[in-house]
């Protein structure tokens, strides 16, 4: 296992095999670096998500050289906001976002790494980091870059010294799929007083079900109650998996970046997933580490990171602002309801199908509208 010097320093070796390990390491393959990914968990990999994948982000794997099949995916065409009894709905502008599985996501990410020529290590435990490489069950490895995509709770991050955080916020989500038919060709976002609802098919047959809160204790059965509608079609379905929970985290940290080590994805700090952005912010963040490997700019990769981040953190923190201001979102539905292009035109910017800077105008054309709602 352990790698020669000159082999190391073409090598690239990626910490955490989930989405964002694996897009780093397709990213570093596509720029001619040999590359080992180690994960101390066994494929496929699950974790709790919407597992909707915004035009976006399907752009952005696909420049990965990832190509999800038909058959492991479910077409949708838009979002649909549901909020007190009002409804607003807008379709994207360039074809359909896909509900995927995230176990056949990984598994679909997987067969392109191997076809890539990557190097798989599964149930390997990193325990450290050397100077000149990592530790794999404290034997070294020579290496010449080092990439952290090991989640929220990232060690590779403690380890390099990059924990210092601007600002961390978090909350908890909580997913369960569901055997029953869509409904509706939308991505459904419910918003109650505790918490919001995400409805996403994922097959012809099935719908994933995922709960975000600020209320570690609350469960899908318990907030289903503040969804009337949702739980009667819901009443008779089988369940498609058990609960899973995980934490969701909003946070910033001062340094992505130290020496031979970046971070990725969750790692690298990250926005509340009620924005739906975050595999799509860790595929383009691969796509610009990889860049910076092959130049030696590492420091690139921090003010391009920060750039990438800042457009889903703002939408998140508009979102957010909605949470607990059960007035301000019914004039905010209002609003959408009474012009029914402004809806439309704000998913297109969240999308990247128009520029931001087209959010200071449509912020105008709100703000405008609640005024007169």
């Amino acid at each position: 296992m352990v790698k020669t010097a000159k082999a190391a320093e073409n090598h690239v070796f990626v910490i955490g095999g989930g989405p964002a390990g694996l897009a780093a390491a397709l990213a570093a393959r596509q720029r001619g670096f040999e590359v080992t990914v180690a994960d101390s968990c066994l494929p496929p990999i699950d974790k709790p998500c919407g597992e909707g994948l915004m035009p976006d982000g399907l752009a952005a794997l696909e420049r990965l050289g990832v190509r999800i099949p038909e058959g492991e995916a479910y077409p949708f065409r838009g979002i649909r906001f549901v909020s007190g009894g009002l409804l607003a709905e807008a379709q994207f502008g360039n074809g359909f976002a896909w509900g995927v599985r995230r176990t056949s996501l990984h598994r679909v990410m997987i067969e392109a790494a191997e076809r890539a020529g990557v190097q798989l290590l599964w149930g390997s435990v990193v325990t450290g980091l050397h100077e000149e490489g990592v530790l794999l069950r404290n034997e070294f490895v020579p290496a010449r870059w080092i990439i952290g995509a090991d989640g929220s709770s990232s060690r590779v991050r403690r380890w390099a010294g990059l924990d210092g955080h601007v600002r961390k916020k978090q909350r908890y989500a909580f997913r369960r799929h569901y055997n029953v038919a869509p409904w509706s060709q939308f991505m459904e976002l419910h918003w109650g007083s505790r918490c919001q609802l995400y409805v996403t098919p994922v097959d012809a047959q099935q719908v994933c079900v995922a709960l975000i809160s600020r209320n570690p204790s609350l469960r899908i059965d318990e907030a289903l109650q503040e969804f009337p509608e949702i739980c009667e079609r819901l009443r008779a379905a089988e369940h498609g998996s058990v609960e899973r929970g995980a934490m969701t985290v909003t946070h910033k940290l001062a340094q992505v970046c130290r020496g031979r080590v970046a971070l990725l994805g969750d790692a690298s700090g990250g926005v509340d997933a009620i924005t739906g952005e975050g595999l799509c912010l860790a595929f383009r963040q691969a796509d610009l580490l990889a860049d910076c490997l092959r130049s030696n700019e590492m420091a690139r990769y921090h003010s391009g990171h920060r750039s990438l981040g800042r457009h889903p953190a703002i939408m998140a923190e508009l979102m957010l602002l909605l949470e607990n201001r059960e007035g301000l979102r019914r004039r905010v539905m209002q609003a959408f309801c009474r012009q029914p292009k402004l809806f439309p035109r704000m998913l297109a910017i969240h999308v990247g199908e128009t520029s931001p800077l087209h959010l200071a105008g449509n912020g105008l054309a709100l703000g405008w509208s609640l005024l007169t709602a």
